[in-house]
């Protein structure tokens, strides 16, 4: 669904988008939500405003809450903005009061920027409380920092995709991105931040996201030395070997300004174990202490924590009984199998679909008497496109879809239904039906799939997970384990979950939707504020 679609009120406009399709944490403003019934949400309402009481809440990400767009008319509207950090603050931003400041992404946002005469923007959506301050970058300085350096070098290698023996090449070019496209834009997002925060009276709380600016606390902090600064790292951070493919000079550059934080925040703790590994490795004069993990380095003393993202339970659950998510749980419980395996992902290398197409492929040369009888649901949305590895990869994907469909289909039966589109509420659909819910990438700083599946699926489905995954920590005791790169632990796996006892069964859905529920992101959130609080004091 691509489409905006007007709100009534203040003529607004909210619509899914490709990140939003595998985020669980969906919200439409004016929507009818029942309240959390948690103490934890009151708790952290609570620490918000201890928090923020003597300071203010400054929110840094590329990608923003808000995406302007020009109308057919030359009108510029608003919707709420794409990914899975817009989709986690949700609920958050309709009650605290902040700045959030962003990548002005298309022509919209210029115009609003320009508009504003670059200063901040008042929220266009309707029950939330933030401003919005726009980071205008010439088109050729972003191009080289999104799309030379950003994605793919640095998302390349964060998820271990790269085969040391023939890639990356740091050329010129890449040299070139790093100093005029990734450092300039860095540059300009902590000015941003310093202009936001004179703006106002008394000192600050800022909450950087991702790789995309790793070199603003080290800038924010000569400026704001009294700030406290939270960056949260969303994608793995590899073992210090790996980061010995960037030269040196860019690896430091990275390592010295995380350091400039008073919290590095990552997904998991191996994550976080594998930073200090490279906070040890690149920075001579950095002490670090695995026992305490922390890294203190020019007189400042960084912690490393691991708060991993989740959903909103109640959010989640009410979409997926919506009158339109119910429908298409109809069409698609109507296509023929009497078992389904679902698989929901971005179209990216990481995921590792083809090795999942195969470990059903192998399947059903196996297990002859399940064909006909087991679905392949596999709701895939492309995702940077404009990338040749990403275009490859998804050609790849539709080949070996189509393969499998010629040599196992009948004219009754076919074994894999690929839904290659943007339609979050398709896929929710989707797994409430679920017998097995496949996600076995080779790297994943979350999978927020595999928390959404259980909490609204109606089959006490078996998840089966990579080891890989950042929610495998969280939800081993209830999921069916897999290494990535097996293919045939993957079909054995998949076989299992189809065959297990409905017992069984019910008391892994049991296990899984309690871990989940426990660690939501009203959980995510108080961490984050409490250790704050602590810095604050």
């Amino acid at each position: 669904m691509s489409g905006l679609a007007k709100v009534s009120g203040g003529g607004q406009i909210l619509g899914l988008s490709v990140a939003e399709c595998l985020a669980a944490d969906v919200v439409w403003p004016g929507m009818n939500v029942a309240p959390r019934k948690e103490d934890r949400h009151v708790r952290l309402r609570e620490l918000c405003a201890e928090v923020l009481e003597a300071r203010r809440l400054i929110v840094v990400s590329n990608r923003g809450p808000v995406e302007y767009r020009l109308a057919p008319d030359g009108q510029v509207q608003a919707r709420r903005g794409t990914g899975s950090l817009v989709t986690a603050f949700s609920s958050f931003m309709r009650e605290v009061p902040y700045a959030w400041i962003a990548s002005a992404m298309g022509e919209g946002d210029r115009r609003v920027w320009d508009g504003n005469h670059g200063g901040a923007i008042p929220s266009s959506l309707p029950g939330t409380r933030f401003s919005l301050r726009y980071v205008n970058t010439p088109r050729r300085v972003y191009h080289r920092y999104y799309n030379t350096f950003c994605n793919p070098l640095l998302w390349f290698l964060q998820h271990n995709m790269w085969s040391s023996s023939y890639s990356p090449i740091v050329d010129s070019t890449v040299h070139d991105a790093w100093e005029n496209g990734y450092a300039q834009v860095n540059r300009s997002f902590a000015e941003a931040v310093v202009a936001e925060a004179n703006g106002g009276s008394g000192p600050v709380c800022v909450m950087l996201h991702d790789y995309h600016l790793y070199l603003v606390a080290g800038h924010v902090r000569k400026e704001l030395p009294n700030a406290i600064i939270n960056h949260f790292v969303h994608i793995p951070w590899p073992a210090s070997g790996y980061w010995e493919l960037l030269p040196a000079y860019i690896r430091r550059s990275i390592c010295e300004s995380l350091c400039s934080a008073d919290i590095v925040g990552f997904q998991t703790r191996r994550d976080g174990s594998n930073f200090l590994q490279t906070c040890e490795e690149f920075l001579p004069d950095a002490q670090v202490d695995y026992a305490s993990r922390s890294v203190s380095l020019d007189g400042r003393h960084t912690l490393v924590k691991a708060y991993p993202l989740s959903i909103n339970v109640e959010e989640v659950r009410h979409i997926a009984t919506s009158p339109r998510a119910l429908d298409y749980e109809r069409q698609l419980r109507a296509l023929p199998g009497e078992k389904t395996i679902v698989r929901i992902d971005r179209a990216e290398p990481n995921k590792n679909i083809l090795r999942g197409f195969r470990a059903y492929e192998i399947l059903l040369q196996r297990r002859p008497e399940l064909r006909g009888q087991v679905k392949f649901l596999a709701f895939l949305v492309p995702a940077r496109t404009h990338i040749r590895q990403y275009q490859r990869y998804l050609e790849e994907v539709e080949e070996m879809v189509k393969g499998i469909n010629v040599t196992y289909g009948t004219p009754e039966w076919k074994p894999i239904h690929l839904f290659m589109e943007n339609n979050y509420i398709q896929a929710i659909a989707g797994m409430r039906l679920y017998d097995v819910l496949l996600e076995n990438a080779v790297s994943d700083g979350m999978n927020l799939v595999a928390k959404e599946g259980p909490v609204v699926n109606n089959s006490d489905g078996i998840v089966v997970l990579s080891e890989a995954t950042g929610a495998y920590p969280q939800l081993a005791q209830g999921v069916l384990a897999v290494s990535p790169a097996d293919v045939e632990g993957t079909m054995q796996a998949m076989y299992e979950a189809l065959a297990m006892p409905a017992e069984e069964k019910r008391r892994r859905s049991e296990v899984l939707v309690e871990a989940i529920q426990r660690e939501d992101t009203t959980h995510w959130f108080q961490r984050q504020f409490e250790d704050m609080k602590a810095l604050g004091m």
